[in-house]
């Protein structure tokens, strides 16, 4: 990941990066992997996860 700094504007370049960091995952992934997570419950959540994704399309095609 790239981010330019224009102008001696080191600022605004660490916003965008974080910007860019958060809209990747990076940081959940982080948060994520700072304990560890038993088998077990990854596949809880994963599935939970799934479930979310799967309710949220289904809402989008009732829209329409």
């Amino acid at each position: 990941m790239e981010v330019k700094v224009e102008d001696n504007n080191v600022a605004k370049a660490i916003r965008v990066l974080k910007r860019k960091l958060q809209r990747d995952g990076f940081f959940r992934d982080m948060k994520k992997n700072r304990f560890y997570e038993k088998p077990s419950a990854k596949r809880k959540r994963k599935e939970a996860e799934a479930r979310r994704r799967l309710r949220k399309r289904m809402r989008k095609q009732q829209q329409f």
